[in-house]
């Protein structure tokens, strides 16, 4: 059956949708493909993991402190139990390509960035943590591959900054409104700043969500992103810190469900246009009144 959706073909291929599975799959190979699988099947382009060479991310002090997760009870231990090597993304690589499907992933470390050049991937991105280290800015932007860039917990300095640095590496980005709670309040969210960003620094901008729902994440399409991007699970209730502010499969399917309904909705300009269907109610309504 075709929905009233369906026969207007709507082409999202231009709102680059990015679902983040981050570390959400819990160190965990049968979940990653579990969630690209969904990423796919739901209509997302591409799907996004988070890698860190942990020794370079985290002190000797804080991998030592205590934490209580299912691999240990220390700090460590959970880093690398949630973790991917080489031969988890060896996997993810072929298991996307067999698919159909992007896939890509911030890197936290100098070391993490050079490990992913194997891959030959379409993107990189610079999370909203790293954004203020100007030097790992400057290794992503000499690679000269489209880059993502998230906003979240800068100044506009900060932004600045690293704009600069992408400019004159000649280096193409997109900046992301962001905001780096989870969940984010919808009060904090203040959508309006994309139209910021667009209008500062002249640049294409896209929204990475970290809000509960998709009410607002659809509405930011109304913005003219150019990307979006949401953490995904399989279950808001397993373990991790990221998974209360992701969106499971029907979440996703709502997502891009109400974006083609934006998208078709937002139409074009016809001030003062009658529709034929219009034509017929007013002829209906306005019977009674003498020309």
């Amino acid at each position: 059956m075709v929905s009233d959706l369906d026969k207007y073909q709507i082409n999202i291929k231009d709102l680059h949708l990015i679902a983040e599975i981050g570390i959400n799959h819990n160190g965990n190979l049968d979940i990653a493909k579990d969630l690209i699988t969904n990423a796919k099947n739901a209509g997302f382009h591409s799907v996004k993991f988070q890698k860190r060479t942990i020794e370079e991310v985290y002190s000797k002090e804080q991998l030592e402190k205590p934490r209580e997760s299912p691999w240990g009870k220390t700090q460590k231990e959970q880093k690398e139990g949630l973790e991917f090597g080489k031969d988890e993304y060896d996997e993810i690589n072929k298991f996307c390509k067999t698919i159909g499907i992007n896939w890509f992933a911030s890197a936290w470390d100098i070391k993490s960035l050079e490990f992913l050049d194997k891959y030959d991937l379409n993107f990189n991105k610079i999370a909203s943590a790293m954004v203020v280290d100007l030097n790992f800015a400057k290794e992503v932007a000499k690679k000269n591959k489209y880059t993502f860039i998230s906003t979240g917990m800068c100044t506009i300095q900060d932004i600045d900054n690293v704009v600069e640095i992408f400019k004159n590496e000649n280096c193409k980005f997109e900046l992301m409104h962001c905001v780096s709670t989870y969940p984010a309040k919808t009060q904090d969210l203040n959508l309006q700043t994309i139209n910021s960003l667009k209008q500062r620094y002249k640049c294409k901008v896209g929204y990475s969500g970290h809000e509960n729902g998709v009410v607002v994440s659809s509405s930011a399409v109304l913005y003219g992103i150019n990307s979006l991007e949401r953490h995904i699970t399989l279950d808001r209730t397993m373990y991790g810190s990221d998974q209360s502010a992701s969106i499971e499969y029907n979440g996703m399917i709502n997502l891009v469900h109400n974006i083609k309904k934006i998208m078709i909705a937002r139409g074009e300009e016809k001030l003062g246009h009658v529709s034929p269907e219009e034509l017929i109610v007013a002829n209906k309504l306005r019977s009674h009144i003498k020309k």
